[in-house]
């Protein structure tokens, strides 16, 4: 693990596989943007405190004045966009549901990958929920039952892509060039995050809340076709890509050992604290993580009493931190392993204590600062920021421990991390519901104490050496 890059051959960034990298943080820009759209529309949604020009417009009263006369004939044709009487705790089931079903097809979606191809399994992952997105308004108004199936077929055909990303990585990838392709490609995530929270509310306040919907549904659509026409398996079938581009990609992977369809040793990884130091880790994370992505908009429309465009504006700075964090935290982390300043296994303990406890704290001291409008969003921007951190501790230790099963192990370790999201979701939806203010400081303290709980496991048991059943071909079976 600690081998550094000494040669490159072939094209680097004016490559296919780059291409590729681009491409797929589109697909996740689009994905996560889909998956957002909710949780800023839902503001507008369930607002019962609107002025109604006609029921259930949703459209408020001053802002009509400041509008051009295509966006108040927008805005008229969308007078008779439904506000819901969702309670929190239905909210909270509406926005886990998406978990569920991505928790559903995380683990089958890596075996159908193998057979019917990774291109049409995230492909069609991808347009399924770009056509969902835009039914959402109108299962909006059948019931809420609709909408959380809705978002639960969503979320199984999101597993579907996010899974699928492996699968093209393992053919497409040279073994030294895995962390730049994989950061390219999933920075779209907090891109995504960054945008819809931006822009969201503009959307709902000028054009109606389903809108958004309409917007980010029909660019995954878009987003397929590019995907359909350019994306191919692996390197030896595209019909666009240079020979040495080629040569490159098959030389490098065929350096590394590999064993076709191997058995995975079920048992020895079930015995493995190391691993379950990892899974750990993920709960922990994920179950903060879940909340701000959620409930930020909410939280800050409610707490800071903003209006739908500014707590969009305002939830989307987080994710700016978010980024810059990840791609600083990973400079640095680079950094100490390559100047040997630090062993790989201090180095993966200090980044998760940093991206665990440093939000924790900020987490704990939100409700004492509630009055203040700076200190607040200072530390709401700073959550995300510092979680992130994250990324260069245990979120990559599945490559330490054990390399050849380190996709299987990240569909296990997300399988944890989401079961938190869906607890986390669900939980939060109910506390808030009790009361508004204890309820937020109960949604905190707890997700501290998560993260706590995390760090201490991983502190503990956490290794950066490859396992012993991870060397060898083992022959356990399921």
């Amino acid at each position: 693990m600690d081998e550094k890059p000494t040669t490159r051959k072939g094209p680097n960034f004016c490559s296919l596989r780059y291409g590729l990298a681009l491409i797929m943080h589109f697909s996740n820009f689009t994905m996560i943007t889909q998956r957002v759209s909710l949780s800023i529309a839902i503001i507008a949604m369930v607002n019962s405190t609107q002025q109604h020009g006609l029921p259930n417009a949703s459209t408020e009263g001053p802002l009509a004045d400041n509008l051009s006369n295509l966006s108040r004939s927008i805005k008229e044709f969308n007078t008779r966009d439904s506000v819901y009487q969702w309670s929190p705790e239905i909210q909270g089931v509406i926005f886990s549901s998406i978990n569920y079903g991505i928790i559903l097809t995380l683990i089958p979606s890596g075996y159908l990958a193998g057979i019917f191809g990774a291109k049409h399994m995230l492909g069609a992952g991808l347009l399924i929920s770009s056509f969902l997105t835009l039914f959402t308004p109108l299962a909006a108004d059948f019931g809420v039952t609709l909408v959380i199936v809705i978002r639960t077929i969503q979320g199984m055909a999101q597993g579907m892509a996010w899974t699928g990303q492996f699968t093209i990585w393992a053919k497409w990838a040279p073994p030294l060039e895995r962390s730049k392709l994989t950061t390219i490609a999933g920075s779209g995530v907090a891109f995504g995050s960054f945008i819809i929270l931006c822009v969201g509310g503009l959307i709902s306040q000028a054009l109606g809340w389903p809108f958004i919907f309409y917007i980010f549904g029909t660019t995954g659509c878009v987003c397929c076709l590019l995907w359909f026409t350019v994306i191919y398996d692996d390197p030896m079938h595209h019909p666009c890509i240079s020979v040495q581009e080629k040569e490159h990609i098959v030389s490098s992977l065929a350096q590394q050992s590999s064993s076709p369809r191997r058995s995975v040793p079920i048992k020895a990884m079930v015995r493995c604290l190391p691993l379950w130091a990892i899974f750990m880790g993920f709960f922990s994370h994920f179950w903060l993580c879940t909340i701000i992505i959620t409930y930020l908009p909410t939280y800050i429309s409610t707490v800071l009493h903003v209006n739908i465009r500014d707590s969009g504006v305002l939830s989307s700075l987080p994710f700016i931190a978010a980024s810059s964090c990840t791609i600083l935290g990973g400079q640095l982390a680079d950094f100490l392993l390559s100047r040997n300043l630090l062993r790989l296994i201090t180095v993966r303990k200090l980044f998760s204590s940093l991206g665990l406890l440093l939000p924790s704290l900020c987490a704990v001291a939100l409700p004492f600062v509630a009055s203040s409008y700076i200190a607040t969003i200072i530390l709401l921007i700073l959550i995300p920021g510092t979680s992130n951190l994250c990324d260069s501790g245990f979120i990559i230790n599945t490559l330490d421990v054990a390399p050849r099963y380190a996709s299987f192990l990240m569909a296990i370790s997300r399988g944890f991390g989401l079961l938190a999201g869906i607890v986390s979701s669900t939980a939060t939806g109910f506390l808030i519901s009790q009361d508004s203010e204890s309820g937020w400081r109960n949604v905190f303290f707890l997700s501290a104490g998560v993260n706590v709980f995390g760090l201490v496991f991983f502190l503990m048991f956490g290794q950066a050496e490859i396992q012993d059943w991870a060397k060898e071909r083992t022959l356990t079976h399921f």
